[in-house]
């Protein structure tokens, strides 16, 4: 099945650049030109990945994102902008964009930046057709809508990030996982975050799914490597590193 790429792009030049590009590698393209259309086009596109420029007529990019992260779309998001500053990068990203490329940029770069995060989407979406929710501890982890239902029967939802730690480790339950693997499979190589970034977002699933979050009992610590998920529960005194 070829891939769906939405760009929204108001420059009439570079738009045809990058959808002849995306043709010639199979992938089905549609273009928007604003804000608006760019809304109206992500609806009844369906797109696999947006690349989406900031500074647009109608509605600029941010707030297109924003828009469609409100109403549950979780397709992966690739900002295009002129803004290179860190804080324009940082804005893109709490938008609910997943990378960002500064303008102007190597052709091949973004290239294979696409092909990163279509990878990712379908590493995210492998098995969850037949198999998408997990339990452990009482809890409920629920891929397709995004949500945890704990023991105590409150519902949370996660963040894409937290999804994305969390299946990876629950694929290798019982194994170490290091900081490095996270951020490759998670973030990629296209991102800046840091190995503390993976940290905190292990913190959050601690806070959401342990008894006691300062002495875990599911999501340990391995110190100076990663992480490691026991879903059948692995306490200290059975000789557990204190995480």
């Amino acid at each position: 099945m070829n891939r769906r790429v939405l760009i929204v792009e108001d420059e009439r030049g570079m738009a045809d650049i990058l959808a002849d590009n995306l043709r010639a590698e199979g992938m089905v393209v549609d273009v928007a030109a604003d804000g608006q259309v760019a809304l109206d086009r992500w609806k009844n596109f369906q797109p696999d990945l947006v690349v989406l420029d900031v500074m647009l007529p109608q509605i600029n990019g941010y707030e297109v994102c924003r828009s469609m992260r409100v109403l549950g779309d979780r397709t992966p998001v690739l900002f295009l902008s002129a803004k290179g500053q860190p804080e324009d990068r940082v804005e893109g990203l709490e938008a609910g964009g997943d990378d960002y490329v500064t303008k102007p940029f190597h052709l091949p770069e973004f290239m294979l930046r696409v092909s990163n995060m279509l990878k990712r989407q379908d590493w995210f979406r492998q098995g969850l057709e037949a198999n998408h929710s997990f339990k452990f501890g009482g809890h409920t982890v629920d891929f397709r809508s995004w949500t945890a239902k704990l023991k105590d029967g409150r519902v949370e939802q996660l963040a894409e990030r937290e999804l994305m730690i969390f299946k990876l480790l629950m694929e290798r339950s019982g194994s170490v996982v290091s900081r490095d693997q996270i951020l490759d499979t998670v973030w990629g190589n296209d991102v800046f975050p840091s190995s503390r970034t993976v940290d905190n977002f292990v913190v959050r699933l601690r806070k959401l799914f342990e008894p006691d979050p300062a002495n875990p009992v599911y999501f340990h610590t391995i110190w100076g490597v990663g992480y490691r998920f026991t879903p059948e529960g692995f306490t200290e005194q059975s000789g557990q590193e204190k995480a």
